[in-house]
């Protein structure tokens, strides 16, 4: 639905009062002010008798006392200078006014942006059952920790040892002897089957015994599956430099020299 178009301010009393209405909601810097009181005229003189006036009674404050009193008001709420940053920038403030502004209300606040960044997480994190860590550092990032203070806050955290990724939570929840078989029927020797399952950070205590159980019933044989992996490709293993690439893409796949050898010589049989 089209929204009404904005009555247009008939005197410049229109003009102070809607800066009036919108200065009662939240505070807004010279230049928000400004670009709303364009949508309500265009005669730029009175906006900037609006403006002057509304500086000189203290009901608008120039750019860095704007600034200051955000990062107050934001340490306050225990956002830290990052998210202060951004935020103001976006509201048009200048970096340069910006730093000081943070500088200063530090200085006097006596704000330690760890300690701060600390009282943030325990008051946020009781325990971290349902979250993960990579949801942990992107909240707090959003509310402007950098991430020495997050490492930090989290060293101070009583709970901090719960604290799991998401891939060693999806790893807790794998089927080992699922994920062998998985990997295996991808044409993946048992070397990389290893390399992956650990880069997953799946247990794989029983990793080799699960492996002679799968080749006790078939249901993994390698010098098999390295002989149909080679067949995939177009080596031409009666040329040395061919059959040395043939025997690096089968080492690479995870086969050992073993199965590799059997493979070729296989091939060169038939």
């Amino acid at each position: 639905m089209q929204s009404k178009p904005l009555r247009q301010a008939k005197t410049i009393e229109n003009v102070f009062n809607s800066a009036y209405w919108h200065l009662g909601q939240q505070d807004f810097t010279i230049n928000e002010i400004r670009t709303k009181l364009e949508r309500k005229t265009d005669n730029q003189q009175w906006i900037d008798t609006v403006l002057a006036r509304l500086i000189e009674r203290g009901y608008l404050k120039n750019d860095f006392d704007f600034a200051v009193r955000y990062c107050e008001l934001a340490f306050s709420h225990e956002t830290a200078k990052g998210a202060i940053k951004r935020k103001l920038q976006l509201r048009g403030v200048s970096v340069a006014e910006i730093d000081t502004a943070i500088e200063q209300v530090m200085h006097e606040q006596n704000v330690d942006s760890f300690e701060m960044a600390t009282a943030r997480l325990q008051n946020k994190f009781e325990h971290f059952h349902g979250t993960n860590k990579e949801k942990v550092y992107s909240q707090m990032t959003t509310k402007g920790f950098s991430r020495a203070e997050i490492d930090y806050a989290l060293s101070q955290h009583p709970q901090v040892d719960t604290l799991r990724s998401k891939l060693a939570i999806k790893a807790d929840k794998a089927d080992l002897k699922s994920e062998i078989i998985k990997l295996y029927n991808k044409g993946k020797g048992k070397t990389l089957i290893l390399q992956e399952l650990k880069q997953r950070l799946l247990d794989v205590s029983d990793f080799e015994e699960l492996i002679y159980q799968l080749s006790l019933t078939e249901e993994l044989d390698f010098y098999l599956s390295c002989k149909s992996q080679l067949a995939k490709k177009r080596y031409d293993l009666s040329d040395y430099k061919e059959k040395s690439k043939a025997y690096a893409y089968l080492s690479r796949k995870g086969f050992d020299s073993d199965e590799i050898k059997e493979a070729m010589t296989l091939d060169d049989d038939a």
